[in-house]
This record gives structure tokens, sequence and C-alpha cells, in this order.
């Protein structure tokens, strides 16, 4: 037995629940599957001070998530708190199945399924997550003014992060395990000319400092050359190795680019009634607010698509 929709949003993050709101008030009556407590939210579900959506002088993730998530309950959307694990868009309509086995079908859907950043893997980084510990500079820089940080990476990502913070911090060290960048020449450019930025090459971070203080005040960073482990003094840690964004469920479904983010064009994806939004389909901007904006625009799509079928 199978339920039967008009929409299925994939993703309850900031892109998933403006889609929602947005067709809850076309009276679409929208499914949101919003993924399991600890997917669902997305990445602002860490994010303990929020400065840069409009609106808000400041608010944490948490609470602009669950104020997103009321405003499209009251407008009449649904929500499944389960993870999807499979998808056919092959036939219409499209079928869904979740992990409890239920199956859905649907005449178009939101992918909004969001990425994660790619972690150092420690436990102190899980601790100090949105307290000291951070993946977009973007929003946190501001945090850190007259501060110490550093950043872990040598990629453009890394650079880009290390150049935004030297508009706030006091210094900034860039970690990178080997003695070179994957970073573009301009980028690397720009970041060996900052007086701010101080690169230790041939280094790992093998642990944040200090659990007991219950902040970041220090880490240790081990040579992988010599072995040899030290103590640095520090306000804050940007991990900035990568992002993967969550389409492994859509390969073979969807379109995707060498790096898995879906292919669109604006919203539309390589299949007629499936749209994506956020940063599922963002590798550039990974802010709440883009993803919201095209949280929106998939929405108006859907909309358009379901008066044409």
């Amino acid at each position: 037995m199978s339920e039967n929709h008009d929409l299925i949003i994939i993703g309850g993050g900031p892109a998933g629940l403006t889609a929602a709101l947005y067709s809850a008030r076309a009276d679409l009556k929208p499914l949101v599957i919003e993924g399991v407590s600890s997917e669902a939210g997305g990445q602002l579900m860490w994010t303990t001070d929020i400065e840069n959506y409009p609106g808000f002088e400041a608010i944490g993730g948490p609470e602009l998530i669950k104020k997103m998530r009321d405003h499209a309950k009251k407008f009449g959307a649904n929500f499944v708190t389960e993870n999807v694990v499979s998808v056919d868009f092959k036939k219409r309509p499209f079928t869904l199945k979740t992990e409890s086995g239920k199956t859905y079908k649907t005449k178009s859907v939101i992918v909004s399924t969001g990425a994660k950043s790619l972690m150092l893997g420690l436990k102190s980084e899980t601790a100090f997550m949105g307290r000291g510990v951070s993946t977009c500079a973007t929003c946190d820089a501001a945090f850190f003014r007259e501060k110490e940080v550093i950043v872990v990476g040598g990629g453009d990502t890394a650079l880009e992060e290390a150049l935004t913070l030297t508009k706030f911090a006091k210094k900034v060290y860039v970690v990178h395990r080997r003695d070179e960048l994957k970073a573009s020449k301009i980028m690397q450019d720009r970041a060996f000319k900052n007086k701010k930025i101080e690169f230790i090459w041939n280094t790992v971070v093998e642990d944040i400092l200090d659990i007991k203080q219950n902040k970041v005040v220090a880490v240790k960073l081990k040579d992988v050359n010599t072995g040899k482990v030290t103590e640095k003094r520090i306000d804050g840690i940007f991990v900035a190795i990568g992002h993967k964004p969550n389409t492994d469920l859509f390969k073979g479904q969807l379109d995707l680019d060498e790096k898995g983010y879906i292919k669109v064009n604006g919203v539309k994806t390589s299949v007629q009634g499936v749209f994506a939004a956020g940063d599922v389909s963002d590798p550039v901007y990974k802010q709440a607010i883009t993803s919201a904006g095209t949280g929106c625009a998939a929405a108006l799509e859907a909309e358009k698509f379901l008066e044409s079928v």
C-alpha cells in the first residue's frame, strides 16, 4: 500500500522548509520527508549563532529551523520524520521508499537533502562545533574579531576562508598536511601576500583543547614528517577540507557533476518534475539564505509543472 501525493520534498533544512511554505500556501499540500532527528534541519542544527539571516539580528540555528518548520506547518505542509532510502524517477508517478518500508508515489519532487562538511574525525571537533569550531568563515568570522584562528586545508575553499577571516581575526594560521597547496594560483598569490596569514606545512590537527574548560583554547599539531606533536594556543578552528553533497540516493536517477552535486538549470534537474534546491546543488555559496531562495524557486517551478500535468 502506498500514499499518493502531488509534491514530496526530501529534506528539512532551509531549502526544503522554504519550498514547503511556498507550496503549502499554493495549496499543493506538500509532504516533507525531513529525515531522522540527526539529519532533519540540516547544517543549521549545528550552528549556535546566526547573525546574517535577514530579519534576525541573532538567532540560534535550531530556533530558526523550528520557526521555519512551524511556519510551513501552519499553512498545511505535512511532515514525516524518516529517511528516504530509495527513489525511482524512471517512471511516473515517482516512487520513494523510506526506512520503515513505507512507499510514497508522487507527481513531483523537490530534492533538498543538503551537503555535509568533511570533518577531521575528532571527538573534540564534534563537541566544539558551533562553539569555537566552524566550517563557514562567512557565517562565523565576526565572532573572532582580534583573535587568532586556524584554518585546516589546502584548497581554494581553505584560502577563501582564511582571507575572509583576515578581515576580523588578528592572525590566521593555515594548517596543511602537505608542503604545497592544491589551491589555484590566484588564490595562493592572494594568501601569500596577506600579512595576517601564516602557513604551517606538513602538519595535521591531532586534537582540539580543552573539553574541561568547555571552550577552544589550543590545538595539538603533529608534524607528519617527524611525528613531533606540539601544542598551539588558539581561539578558533575552521575546517575547510571540502563538502560532500548528500546525493548517494540519486546516483543513476539524476545527472550529477564530478563532485556529486545535482546538475541544475536554475532549479530544474535532468528529470522533468524533479527539482533541486539548497546545498545539494550549490557548490559555491552554501548559505542558509541562498538555500531558502532556491527553495522558493523550486516550489514555484513545481507549482507550474503540476499545472501542466
